[in-house]
Formats: C-alpha cells, structure tokens, sequence
C-alpha cells in the first residue's frame, strides 16, 4: 500500500484469516497514538495483496471487530470478563489506550461491586482498615462486632450500620453522613462532637437515653 492522504479512502484488512472494511479516518483519529494509527499515517509503506489490496496482519481475528467498534463509536463492548481478558490482550498489542483503561474501569468495577455483595466479617474489616484510605459506603455492616477497632477516618458513608457494637472503637474524623445506625452501640466510642450531633437523631441518642435511665435506677437504688 502507498501513502495515501485521503483520510476517508477504504482500507481493507486481513486479520489472520479474517476480512474487515474500514477507513484510514476510523483507524488513526480516536486514538491519534495507537500502532494503528502510526501503520494508517501515510509515514510508512504497507504490503499489501496485490489481488484485492487486503493488508494482512498476524494477530486473533476474532476480536478485530471489538477494536473497530472502539474506534468508530468509542465505546467499550459489553463481554464476559474471560472475553475482555481477550480482547485487553489485543487492545495492548495495538496501542489502544482509550480502550485499555476502559477494560480496567469495567473489571475493577466488577471486583467492587461483587466485594460489596459477599457478607463482610469482622476479619475483612480489619483487613480493610490496614489500608491508607478506607470506604465503606453504601456497604451492609448491619450486626458486626466492631469494638476496639481504629476506625479513625473510615467513610461509613450511607452504609447500614444497624446493630453494630462500636462499643470503645476509635471513630475520630469517621465518616457518618445518612447512615442508617438504628440500634448501633456507640457506648465509650472516640467520636468527634459534630459525629454525635449527627448521629444523635438515630442511634446515639438511644444510648444516651439508655444511660440517663440507668443513672436513674442507680439514683433511686442508691
């Protein structure tokens, strides 16, 4: 193949075994810094066959069409994750990065949202606190037995609290905002003055009320 200026001109491409149709716009403009784009520039002279002008490559075709799909529409095709796994594979073998990261966002998206659904115990969230930064929102704690933990700067953002012995853990600078802490256990809990303000609507204010009657039992036995 010559160098070719015309960026709508038809390409045809050979991709082990298998034949696609595109043009030199498609292959070069999305992702300016990809091996297609550098193949497709008009820099470099190509093979191709002499018969039908096919410019062959040796790679999987069976993806191919996946990868013209992102650099016509830009966007990342719904798969099985043994698929993506596949199709990354190519996806690096091009250059493709746009493509790349978008893989990587869906996969770690997934890991996430299937961690978020296994039940968690109190051995992952102290697994989890060993980590610089700390999340929990949204997450179902409902009935753990987190006393005497460092939960110190921990995001319980919108999470179900319900239930949960925080009995003596260490909550300064935690994070409470519309949680759900019906029947949580805060008693002899670290906690920030505007953390008990906020929570005092829904579970603190439980506790304190819990405390003030035994002080008055213990009063009126006295």
């Amino acid at each position: 193949m010559t160098n070719d200026s015309d960026s709508s001109s038809l390409i045809r491409l050979n991709i082990g075994g298998k034949k696609f149709c595109t043009t030199i716009d498609t292959l070069t403009q999305r992702e300016p810094d990809s091996m297609l784009a550098a193949m497709f520039s008009g820099r470099h002279t190509l093979c191709q066959d002499p018969e039908k002008g096919y410019v062959f490559l040796d790679r999987d075709g069976k993806h191919f069409r996946h990868i013209l799909n992102w650099l016509r529409d830009g966007v990342v095709p719904t798969l099985k994750d043994s698929k993506y796994t596949e199709v990354l594979r190519e996806a690096e073998y091009y250059q493709l990065l746009g493509l790349i990261d978008g893989i990587h966002a869906i996969l770690n998206k997934k890991k996430e949202d299937e961690e978020l659904d296994t039940e968690l115990t109190r051995t992952d969230i102290i697994k989890c606190i060993q980590s610089d930064r700390v999340r929990f929102r949204g997450v179902n704690l409902s009935g753990l037995d987190l006393s005497k933990l460092d939960l110190s700067f921990v995001d319980f953002s919108y999470a179900c609290l319900r239930n949960v012995f925080f009995s003596r853990a260490n909550l300064h600078c935690a994070k409470f905002k519309d949680v759900d802490a019906e029947g949580a256990n805060f008693h002899n809990a670290t906690l920030r003055e505007e953390d008990v303000n906020l929570l005092g609507q829904i579970s603190v204010e439980l506790c304190w009320l819990e405390l003030i009657f035994r002080v008055q039992i213990y009063k009126m036995l006295a």
